[in-house]
């Protein structure tokens, strides 16, 4: 029974060892320990700062500036418009005459309409006219136009009556560029057309724009704004102007998802503020065999201008933000704190992991240790 004995001494003796051994090693896991994470070396200055997330800091970091922001930020509120069109170089306008004399200058006898055509409003904004030369109507309604082309023919058609109608060209159109069902160039029924009602008229927006954003391009300036403002803010549905130019394109910002989560890529914003709890929904959810909830870190990096003591900004450039999903005041502050475009969610891996993998090296170990005696 003896060598029974020693041979458990032996195979106890081991299996402390190989638990040394292994609790001095790296192990293979999929994420870093916090401490990692926060912690410079021994003996190395730590070239970053770490702050915790608490609704008694939540003010604080607001106030420092924000990063990864690259889309134009201001807009053109609305403004009312007349609801009728404004003729403009470049548009087509069709006239026709009507007379009850049997003949005229411009008619064969018996003739009482007279077609004469379409013509495209000149550079200068004006049209010809038979026996009347150039006569200028661009800036005028086409109503008012009508009146303007009558009041010419009838200093040679003395009952000449006009009927006018129009065509818009490029300075009455806006071009509706992407992220709508049928790009392309639409003419602007009046001047108090604005920019959801133009969306309208090209199909309205593309089902799979992930939050869409818009740009209006006007003459040499450009603006953007969320669409869904537009939806929550009636006075920020622009009016537009001819020429105009409308992109819509789906929200690039986006934020890395890193450890023990779900998923393990690039993340983008499907709506326009995303939370640290919205974030870990994003990432698919903390893992519940690896993750540490009190270790959830959002890594982001400041212009080093925005570098000043706290509070006024951050300690350093590069910054850790620490998230405690185990107490009230920490999932409060997360469903408060906004990630921004750029930032690194890092879910760390609990302490509890490495112990597990070495408990079970271990018994692995003593069990083809049992096998072999």
């Amino acid at each position: 029974m003896g060598w029974l004995t020693q041979g458990r001494g032996w195979r106890i003796a081991a299996a402390a060892a190989g638990f040394a051994v292994l609790a001095g090693c790296d192990l293979p896991r999929g994420a870093a320990v916090q401490s990692e994470v926060t912690r410079p070396p021994e003996g190395v200055e730590a070239d970053f700062a770490v702050y915790p997330v608490t609704r008694d800091r939540l003010a604080t970091y607001a106030a420092w500036p924000a990063v990864g922001e690259d889309r134009p930020q201001s807009w053109v509120p609305r403004s009312g418009g007349a609801l009728s069109p404004v003729i403009q170089p470049g548009d087509r306008v069709n006239i026709t005459m009507w007379q009850s004399e049997d003949n005229s200058l411009l008619s064969i006898p018996s003739q009482k309409r007279v077609d004469i055509g379409e013509m495209v409003v000149s550079a200068g904004g004006t049209v010809f006219l038979p026996y009347v030369e150039e006569v200028r109507i661009a800036g005028m309604t086409p109503d008012a136009a009508r009146r303007a082309l009558q009041a010419a023919l009838v200093q040679i058609v003395p009952t000449a009556q006009v009927q006018l109608a129009m065509v818009s060209g490029r300075q009455n159109s806006v071009d509706i560029v992407s992220g709508v069902r049928n790009p392309g160039s639409y003419p602007l029924p009046d001047r108090n057309t604005s920019v959801l009602s133009a969306l309208s008229l090209a199909g309205g927006v593309a089902p799979e724009l992930r939050n869409p954003q818009l740009r209006l391009i006007r003459g040499g300036d450009v603006y953007g704004t969320p669409l869904a403002a537009l939806y929550d803010t009636p006075s920020l549905d622009t009016t537009l102007r001819g020429g105009d130019k409308l992109v819509l394109e789906a929200d690039g910002r986006h934020f890395l998802a890193l450890g023990a989560t779900g998923r393990e890529e690039i993340v983008y914003f499907p709506k326009e503020e995303v939370s640290v709890l919205d974030a870990t929904a994003l990432m698919g959810g903390m893992n519940d065999a690896r993750a540490n909830l009190k270790g959830v870190l959002i890594l982001r990096r400041y212009p080093v201008t925005a570098v000043q003591p706290d509070p006024v900004g951050p300690a350093n450039a590069q910054v850790v933000f620490t998230v405690d999903l185990t107490t009230a005041d920490g999932l409060f502050s997360a469903g408060a704190f906004h990630v921004l475009p750029g930032d690194v969610v890092l879910a760390t891996e609990s302490p509890v992991t490495a112990m597990q993998t070495i408990f079970a090296l271990v018994g692995s170990a003593l069990r083809i240790s049992n096998q072999v005696n």
